[in-house]
């Protein structure tokens, strides 16, 4: 099988798909449009299914250095504070599901991975280098650039986002659709709030058309705040526009006292909100030399924390096939066929989670909660999911 492979996108699941495949020997070459590497956002949730991988790398204690590892998942009713649901994490994830759960600051995650491809080559990565297009033969796939180069590979994989260039020439232009919800980000340091003002948990607040989502990163030395309102306008998506601190407060007037105390612990010009786009899954993301994963090719909304579990996934998958398979039409397919059902499924999901969360009466709520036992439901087909020994063979697979 030939070695050489080209990725699009130097973000979370393009740095995993770069690790995993050179830990297996391929020679490859990422390139990144941003001049700088980094990573925006805060908050980021990667469980046991996801979390198998980046043992596999070898990254434990980097993780245990910067990551907080949750007792439990709370789903809690907005105004009142009453508990609806909870999932036990701490140790009963790593013993029912193989692996901890982690919270992670972005920032901390995507060095860690960062840190991991650069060690294994230290050219491997091109910044500067906005992908246009790609061509391909039978004897591989050419990268085309924006500045007019280009780069030959015997494989494309195509990580470049939500508004890939290379889903676009695979798959043509699918309509990226706005969701109805914004999201609000917020960090606040632990010495801002009050003493004792929260366990090492993860809480989902929930109400009538709006949630949020509050966690600690860095060891518990900062608090996450994630909030998604519904809101018929809309704005960028991008991660680094700032609103106004006066209208996170007002989306959630009449909230829990606690929520009241993140927010007005809140830096006043560090409130950040995008809005939150989608498109409808696809059953057919690969040609004979290219490929897509992580939000190129099953854009997700957070809901469910699992998009760039789906993209940590998505890079072990594809590294396996790419080194089994005996040619690279079949090492494709059988990738595409491996993670297709089990992705558009936690799109849907993660899509019917925020109907559930903004359910406006209190009682159908916590009916609605009852009648679908999130934690029962996550063990059962989520979690449990191992990446690195998921079969890989050349029919339709169970999830």
């Amino acid at each position: 099988m030939p070695t050489k492979v080209l990725i699009a996108g130097a973000g979370l699941g393009g740095l995993t798909a770069a690790a995993c495949l050179m830990k297996r020997g391929f020679h490859v070459r990422v390139f990144e449009q941003a001049p700088k590497l980094g990573e925006v956002g805060a908050g980021i949730q990667q469980s046991a299914n996801s979390v198998k991988v980046l043992y596999d790398l070898g990254l434990r204690d980097a993780l245990d250095r910067v990551g907080v590892k949750p007792k439990e998942y709370e789903f809690r009713r907005f105004d009142t504070g009453e508990l609806l649901h909870k999932i036990p994490f701490a140790q009963a994830h790593e013993r029912n599901h193989g692996a901890p759960y982690y919270h992670l600051h972005r920032a901390d995650f995507h060095q860690i991975l960062l840190d991991k491809v650069l060690s294994l080559d230290p050219q491997c990565i091109t910044l500067n280098a906005k992908v246009t297009g790609f061509s391909e033969s039978t004897q591989g796939a050419t990268l085309k650039l924006a500045d007019g180069s280009a780069a030959s590979g015997d494989v494309l994989i195509g990580a470049d986002g939500i508004k890939s260039a290379i889903r676009a020439q695979i798959v043509g232009e699918t309509p990226i659709k706005y969701t109805g919800y914004v999201a609000w980000r917020v960090t606040v340091p632990r010495e801002r709030l009050p003493r004792d003002f929260m366990e090492l948990v993860g809480t989902v607040w929930c109400g009538p058309k709006n949630h949020c989502v509050v966690y600690w990163l860095r060891r518990g030395e900062l608090l996450n705040f994630v909030g998604c309102p519904e809101d018929p306008s809309w704005d960028e998506e991008s991660w680094t526009v700032r609103r106004p601190w006066e209208e996170l407060k007002a989306a959630y007037a009449g909230w829990h006292a606690k929520i009241q105390t993140i927010i007005d612990a809140a830096e006043r010009d560090q409130c950040y909100r995008w809005s939150l786009f989608d498109r409808k899954p696809i059953h057919h993301w690969s040609t004979e030399r290219v490929t897509l994963l992580g939000d190129a090719a099953h854009p997700t909304l957070p809901f469910i924390a699992q998009g760039a579990c789906m993209a940590i996934e998505d890079g072990a998958v594809l590294a396996r096939a790419l080194e089994e398979a005996s040619s690279m039409p079949e090492a494709l397919e059988l990738y595409q066929l491996a993670r297709v059902e089990r992705t558009a499924r936690v799109v849907t999901e993660s899509a019917e989670h925020g109907n559930l969360y903004h359910i406006k009466d209190g009682a159908q709520m916590k009916k609605a909660f009852a009648e679908r036992n999130i934690a029962r439901e996550r063990a059962q087909w989520l979690f449990n999911y191992d990446p690195l020994r998921v079969p890989l063979q050349d029919e339709d697979l169970p999830l």
